[in-house]
């Protein structure tokens, strides 16, 4: 990721307290074929992302056919996932999107956006949305 992805994303995942800790796991982007259409590339992809996930994570895919939340929606998505007590699992696609299976895995679907991000934007949308997500479950006066 170039260094300003880096540098966005650690500015908020520093802010977050230690129990919600937030791990990044990176699955390598499979390889597309000149000519090839996606499906083999996004099968391959989703067959990684299953495998890294436990039995018990609650999954969350990031759709464009998902349900868009509004922030203060996810801050009480946020509360629902800490008192469950399970890991949760953010997927983010590769270019073309999740596999199906993922989708099938998934306890539920969010839309960050109508629009089509750049992926290294997303990650650093993604953080800064939990840590506000956080600080308005803990009263913090960063949502405002």
């Amino acid at each position: 990721m170039p260094a300003w992805v880096n540098a966005g994303y650690q500015e908020y995942a520093k802010r977050l307290p230690a129990e919600l800790n937030v791990e990044v796991v990176e699955i390598s982007m499979a390889q597309r074929r000149k000519g090839e259409a996606p499906d083999r590339a996004i099968e391959l992809e989703g067959k990684a992302m299953l495998k890294a996930l436990s039995r018990d994570d609650h999954v969350v895919a990031l759709a464009l056919e998902g349900k868009a939340w509004s922030t203060e929606q996810l801050a009480q998505n946020l509360r629902t996932w800490q008192d469950s007590g399970n890991n949760i699992s953010l997927l983010i696609g590769g270019p073309d999107g999740l596999d199906k299976q993922c989708l099938q895995r998934a306890n539920q679907r969010w839309s960050l956006s109508a629009m089509t991000l750049p992926h290294p934007l997303v990650r650093v949308v993604l953080i800064e949305q939990l840590y506000r997500a956080w600080s308005i479950n803990a009263g913090h006066p960063y949502h405002r």
